[in-house]
């Protein structure tokens, strides 16, 4: 099993050294030649916590944004709705400095996702603000976000089998989320990071923030953040069509 970045896994799949992975539900856009998993997603409707810009002033003043490099839809995402909101702030990988530091310098700001999004604004909540991508989505298109997928490559001979097996998964894991919850708890104090992986947070967090289907609406906030792509140039114009299994 490969628990490598977003983009790392995306990279493997295209190019044929995995068969199957949970990755970047741009990744289907840009090259939609995979099978879906149905019913199956990381998404959130609304609110998600933890793929956010860390800024200090307005957003309408950020002049400057580091991406994260980690996750594609997470950037591409950022560049739609800056865009539909007639914003244009410069868009920048990320250096190697601290993300604090670098927010004290003005009219700068961040894109973080995952742990680190997690991380950030538990440790500085009552220092910066927060724009959640998951928030402003639901507020623009009025629909959920897909922020991840389970791909599986054309050339598998048996993609139903496959799915099968990661919706039972992924159904007894939600039938026994507070083990799931006490694993990752018990992983993070092992690691170091109690406050990260605190127990009440996990729980509000997976059981508020995400979801994990990929049914009709899921399917249609996956079509609308693929006609915005198209529309800033992101993915070439074809429109989108899902092949489930």
């Amino acid at each position: 099993m490969d628990f490598g970045h977003p983009s790392a896994l995306c990279n493997k799949l295209a190019a044929g050294k995995l068969d199957v992975a949970l990755v970047s539900s741009f990744e289907f856009l840009r090259n939609p030649v995979y099978w879906i998993v149905d019913d199956v997603s990381i998404s959130s409707d609304g609110p998600v916590y933890s793929v956010v810009v860390a800024h200090r002033g307005a957003i309408a003043e950020i002049e400057e944004i580091e991406l994260d490099p980690a996750s594609e839809t997470s950037a591409n995402l950022l560049r739609c709705l800056i865009a539909e909101r007639g914003l244009n702030p410069r868009l920048v990988q990320r250096g190697t400095a601290e993300c604090a530091a670098k927010l004290r310098a003005g009219h700068r700001a961040q894109l973080l996702i995952g742990d680190q999004a997690i991380r950030f604004r538990q440790e500085y909540a009552d220092e910066v603000f927060f724009w959640d991508l998951g928030e402003h989505w639901r507020k623009l298109a009025g629909l959920p976000f897909v922020y991840a997928l389970w791909l599986v490559r054309p050339e598998v001979t048996d993609p139903e089998q496959i799915a099968s097996r990661l919706r039972a998964l992924r159904d007894k894991n939600l039938a026994h989320l507070d083990h799931v919850i006490e694993d990752a708890v018990a992983g993070g104090d092992a690691a170091g990071k109690r406050k990260t992986v605190d127990r009440e947070f996990l729980s509000r967090y997976y059981r508020q923030y995400l979801r994990f289907s990929f049914g009709e609406k899921e399917k249609e906030g996956l079509r609308a953040f693929a006609d915005l792509c198209e529309r800033r140039s992101l993915v070439p114009k074809r429109g989108v069509a899902f092949r489930v299994v």
